[in-house]
């Protein structure tokens, strides 16, 4: 993809400034090299443009891998840093997660959501241990990122963006969560991920939700899953 990237980005990223003038803030919390995770607030499908487009370096996040299946998609996907996967719990989340493990290995930064998916009613959900899993095993610093306003250039459901909004795109400090303790350790990846939720919302300002953001079960162990209390990644 580093032809792809590098020509789509230098098109795109400019032309959507140009187009959405968002405000951004805080980039120079950003490293400018070696591996690190964009943790951000999930509100609408542009954020997957927002992040890369705002960022001072090129940004990696996965991607559904039926938006790949027609080549001007493809094309589209991959010049904004996409990268096809299968989505879903179990092995398909795993594998996820070894995907992005290989990104930050060679020293790249990748974008991910701890909410896991995106918020319909706009609160803030309780974070996936992911992304701190992520963060402790690869030795990776996250840096928190508010959205503003994606939700209302683009909410969900819609076909097409609105042109009559701004959005604003928050970095904060990047966090070294390595005082928590090894990626094997629960109670570590479970302490990251509320020091995570906890600087995306001094960034977001969103009202907070007690509660995971979890799509309808469609079968009684689904179901039975979500009542009881387990890891979720």
């Amino acid at each position: 993809m580093g032809l792809t990237y590098a020509l789509g980005r230098s098109i795109l990223t400019p032309l959507a400034r140009i187009v959405y003038r968002p405000h951004i803030e805080g980039r120079a919390n950003v490293p400018k090299s070696g591996p690190v995770i964009f943790a951000s607030n999930h509100l609408s499908f542009i954020d997957s443009i927002a992040i890369p487009v705002a960022a001072p370096r090129p940004v990696h996040f996965l991607a559904k891998s039926s938006y790949f299946d027609k080549p001007a998609s493809r094309w589209f996907f991959t010049s904004i840093g996409a990268i096809p996967v299968q989505r879903g719990a179990g092995q398909a989340a795993l594998d996820a997660l070894d995907q992005q493990r290989a990104l930050l290995d060679e020293g790249k930064a990748v974008a991910l959501y701890p909410e896991g998916t995106r918020s319909l009613d706009g609160r803030l959900y309780k974070g996936r241990t992911g992304v701190a899993f992520l963060a402790l095993q690869a030795g990776a610093r996250v840096v928190p990122v508010g959205l503003i306003g994606t939700d209302k250039v683009m909410p969900v459901g819609a076909k097409k963006p609105s042109f009559q909004h701004r959005i604003t795109v928050r970095f904060g400090e990047p966090l070294d969560l390595a005082h928590h303790g090894p990626a094997s350790s629960g109670k570590a990846r479970r302490l990251a991920t509320d020091e995570i939720m906890a600087a995306i919302h001094s960034l977001s300002g969103q009202e907070r939700a007690n509660a995971y953001n979890e799509v309808p079960a469609h079968n009684t162990i689904d179901r039975i899953k979500q009542v009881l209390p387990h890891e979720r990644l």
